[in-house]
């Protein structure tokens, strides 16, 4: 019995004398990991946000003006249009802009109670205390970053938005950051408010492109659920810009 037991003993300090070698090489390995992690710039929601805070900075700083070709437009989830206004909006640095309608159709009642106070309330939200309570910024922000993922051949940092105050101009969901240049690809989520009594759900899609060094809007959709009359589509398309920057 005492021989089985050394016999043993001596199996089992054989066995730890051969793992003991690998266990330390993987806990080596783990630690380097970490240590290159840590030299390797990775970094966290803070960081990305601060960077894309002062990229924006530096591209607003440049951004002069643009003008681009808008149409904004109700409908119903099968396509059919309600209501459609087309026209050229314009930007001149810092914050102001001015919207020229060159075309009109379907329902006039939609166009003056829907697409035209959109319109309006971009015009205002671009300027003075409005822009401020909208930015992507830590004060009305709290951030979550989920992980990376590649979005029209960006790639990506993702992040999750939580509002730090329930309001309209606020919004809960998710970022794609680009990695390069630090700016929003794209946004999607629902406002952090209800919009009306009439509006039971609100949530939309944001798409940004590059243009000439800057980052604008490529596309908006919101799908909306209205007590009564039930889903509907609001789309705005941006297309066509000449963007002037320093």
């Amino acid at each position: 019995m005492t021989s089985r037991i050394a016999l043993s003993r001596v199996c089992l300090e054989a066995a730890i004398a051969l793992l003991l070698p690998c266990i330390l090489a993987r806990a080596e390995e783990l630690v380097n990991r970490q240590s290159q992690a840590a030299g390797s710039g990775v970094l966290g929601e803070q960081q990305i946000i601060a960077a894309m805070i002062d990229h924006n900075q530096a591209r607003s700083d440049a951004l002069f003006e643009y003008t681009a070709g808008r149409t904004y437009r109700v409908s119903q989830p099968n396509g059919k249009v309600h209501a459609q206004v087309d026209g050229v909006m314009e930007f001149h640095a810092p914050d102001r802009k001015r919207f020229v309608v060159t075309s009109e159709q379907g329902s006039g009642l939609v166009r003056r109670l829907a697409l035209k106070p959109l319109i309006a309330t971009e015009i205002k939200t671009a300027a003075g205390k409005d822009r401020h309570d909208s930015a992507i910024t830590p004060a009305n922000y709290r951030f979550e970053l989920l992980g990376e993922e590649t979005v029209r051949n960006y790639r990506c940092y993702v992040l999750r938005a939580f509002p730090r105050r329930v309001d309209k101009y606020l919004f809960e969901g998710k970022l794609w950051v680009d990695e390069g240049d630090f700016a929003v690809v794209r946004m999607e989520g629902r406002p952090a408010a209800n919009l009306s009594f009439w509006i039971k759900r609100a949530e939309f899609v944001r798409e940004y492109q590059r243009v000439d060094g800057f980052w604008l809007p490529m596309k908006d959709e919101t799908e909306v659920e209205v007590r009564i009359y039930g889903k509907k589509i609001l789309t705005i398309d941006h297309r066509d810009y000449t963007v002037r920057g320093g």
